[in-house]
């Protein structure tokens, strides 16, 4: 799926079961909330936090990609409310950090490849 094809989607299924679409800064608090269940798993998979239980864990991995997927929904939702054609948007972002990271990365020794 395309991101043109996902924005499609995801209005397709708003204006169909979701009936309409959150205002838009309740949809950003939804962002916000999003990342933030994101965040914990990442801390708990790949950072020091540990898992309250076993069963917890072993869901954790899919767990993580029904979050990721849940803040992409949230995100396209808000493209779609405020006109972002997310393809341009991300084709100019990666022009951008093309023109502008080029020898920064290059240069920085805490990118070098690990031995």
């Amino acid at each position: 799926m395309t991101l043109s094809e996902a924005q499609r989607a995801v209005d397709d299924w708003i204006k169909t079961v979701g009936i309409r679409y959150y205002g838009e800064l309740t949809n950003t608090a939804i962002l916000t909330e999003e990342t933030g269940e994101v965040a914990r798993l990442m801390a708990r998979l790949y950072g020091e936090q540990s898992f309250k239980n076993p069963e917890e864990e072993a869901r954790a991995p899919e767990q993580l990609a029904e979050e990721m997927a849940d803040v992409l929904f949230v995100l396209i939702c808000l493209a779609n409310q405020t006109g972002v054609d997310l393809t341009k948007a991300l084709q100019r972002s990666l022009e951008k950090k093309t023109v502008r990271d080029r020898e920064r990365h290059r240069n920085n020794p805490k990118l070098k490849p690990k031995d």
